[in-house]
């Protein structure tokens, strides 16, 4: 599943769906999150450093108690090779999992979702940045940034390093 997550997006969209708004990765988790406390919906974390993870499986569960986390797994920051594509989706789907939540960055983690496919698979969403936003690791661009399509600014003063590429030269 991809969602409007970027201003520009839901800009474009409501040309052709009225009703279509911003969706940020954060905030669909957070949503999916409460519901899934009701339903018994359990989750599945791929992507990001262990540390990082750690630190948002102590949020989560701060957060939301009784939120079942059927597994959590760092990237291996590199292009998978086809049985570690297979391994990776056999325990994704052994997990039981009925949501899997893909933290690698466009179009990474929109292709892997899409080679992972087939078989008894949970939703699969990809959801960038969110991951490190939950955990506390990085702050979310405040509200009146978002809305001004200015929460990539923010994002690449936060994380100059890793974002200078992406925002100024591949996204142009």
């Amino acid at each position: 599943m991809s969602v409007p997550d970027g201003k520009p997006l839901s800009v474009v969209g409501r040309k052709t769906i009225e009703s279509m708004g911003r969706v940020t990765g954060p905030d669909l988790m957070r949503e999916i999150f409460s519901i899934s406390l009701q339903q018994g919906w359990s989750h599945y974390f791929y992507g990001n450093e262990q540390k990082n993870l750690d630190a948002l499986k102590n949020s989560l569960q701060k957060e939301y108690p009784g939120l079942e986390i059927a597994g959590m797994e760092p990237s291996v920051f590199r292009p998978l090779s086809d049985s570690e594509k297979r391994d990776l989706s056999r325990r994704i789907a052994d997990s039981g999992a009925d949501f899997a939540w893909i933290a690698l960055g466009a179009p990474r983690q929109e292709v892997l979702m899409h080679e992972l496919k087939g078989g008894p698979q949970p939703i699969m969403i990809g959801v960038g940045g969110a991951f490190n936003v939950l955990a506390g690791v990085v702050p979310e661009a405040p509200i009146w940034m978002q809305d001004l399509s200015l929460e990539w600014l923010y994002r690449l003063i936060q994380e100059p390093k890793r974002l200078f590429k992406r925002y100024l030269i591949t996204n142009y």
